[in-house]
């Protein structure tokens, strides 16, 4: 951490807290689910396993232990993918039998299609080139699974738009997690690397799942 430039090492600072906020939103998300769609437990239970595991996430940051807060950040992300894939599937059981009132269908899956761009950008902002302390300790950000707009532009024009040290933070990940939720493709980003083509497939049969089948169905029994 000595050793990092200062610019470098202020980059995750800031763009960490949006990350964490998310992961908090997630466990609100679940909290308000119905009891139906819940793995067990109280319903705040997801919300209170972020928050504890959020507390040794950013202890490890501000002390630089970097791996472990990685990998704490991988239980994290894991817990609240597993959950919401749960709901969904607890959601698509209940469609058939009817345990769902409509209103009651219409907010689950607006609840679950947001869900679904959070734990998606989680994942994407983490896993990108080697995760956000590795990006940003370089100078800018030339290689990684997705090409951002900024990085295809020539140097003379990267320094006229003030690029020349531009590496993605997490709104550049939700964006691309929204666009594949709602376009079910990542428009103006391209894909380039095989893992995040098999996590941008998923995401958007997610997606397809809860607005074609779930929130469809809920309209045609209102």
């Amino acid at each position: 951490m000595a050793n990092e430039p200062l610019g470098s090492a202020a980059k995750p600072v800031t763009s960490r807290w949006p990350s964490l906020f998310a992961l908090v939103a997630l466990g609100g998300l679940y909290a308000a689910l119905p009891s139906s769609l819940l793995l067990g437990g109280p319903r705040w239970l997801l919300l209170a396993i972020v928050s504890v595991l959020a507390v040794p996430l950013v202890v490890t940051h501000y002390k630089g232990a970097h791996e472990t807060n990685q990998l704490i950040g991988f239980v994290l992300n894991g817990v609240v993918t597993t959950t919401m894939i749960i709901s969904l599937a607890l959601l698509i059981r209940a469609l058939p039998l009817h345990l769902e009132q409509p209103r009651q269908l219409l907010q689950s899956a607006a609840a679950l299609w947001v869900s679904n761009i959070l734990v998606f950008a989680s994942w994407y902002w983490r896993l990108d080139a080697g995760g956000p302390h590795k990006r940003a300790r370089r100078p800018d950000h030339s290689k990684g699974a997705f090409l951002f707009p900024q990085m295809t532009l020539p140097p003379e024009r990267k320094h006229a738009a003030g690029f020349t040290e531009w590496v993605p933070n997490f709104v550049d990940y939700l964006f691309l997690a929204f666009n594949t939720s709602t376009a079910f493709s990542p428009t103006d980003v391209p894909v380039l690397s095989r893992w995040a083509k098999v996590l941008m497939m998923l995401q958007s049969m997610i997606s397809l799942l809860v607005i074609a089948l779930l929130a469809a169905r809920a309209v045609n029994i209102l």
